[in-house]
């Protein structure tokens, strides 16, 4: 696997751990089924890049800006120090989530208990979107000013059109 592939599935995998919770908790839940089953680490959407463009699947707002390999290696050091925090904050988010599940149909419920639960859901879940923030500046300090500026017209150019807003 050359180091370009590997970069991106390690970015894909750390950014995708905040879109997974925020689409779990939209997910209907009935009977006893758990709320969240299914696969970890997918990113809907995501296609592999081409060399010299880091940004394809796991950052899309990077796709076709040109970057060093400096860059890349930067990139690559910054997503795999995040990953065991991402990691440690979504299962608890999840275990949080999948107890107030359980408590839904119990004989006893405890309101104290439950609320307690509902915080630490939300606080991981603040946790994980704090990260993703903080990481995106920090992708965002590594790119040079012409990169930047690319960035910035890509960016107005999809505002204009009606797009999402990725800054």
């Amino acid at each position: 696997m050359n180091k370009s592939r590997l970069i991106q599935l390690l970015l894909a995998a750390a950014m995708a751990l905040p879109l997974a919770a925020s689409a779990e908790e939209g997910v209907p839940t009935d009977g006893d089924r758990p709320p969240f089953g299914g696969p970890r680490g997918e990113m809907p959407g995501a296609h592999p890049g081409h060399p010299g463009q880091f940004g394809t699947s796991g950052m899309p707002f990077l796709h076709g800006i040109e970057l060093s390999d400096s860059q890349e290696d930067k990139f690559f050091q910054l997503m795999h120090s995040q990953a065991p925090y991402l990691r440690e904050q979504q299962r608890a988010h999840e275990k949080a989530m999948r107890a107030l599940h359980e408590m839904r149909n119990a004989d006893k419920f405890d309101d104290a208990a439950a609320a307690k639960l509902a915080q630490a859901a939300a606080q991981a879940q603040a946790n994980l979107m704090l990260a993703h923030i903080r990481t995106h500046q920090k992708v965002l300090a590594v790119l040079t000013p012409e990169q930047r500026k690319q960035l910035d017209e890509r960016m107005a150019a999809r505002r204009e059109r009606g797009g999402p807003h990725e800054r």
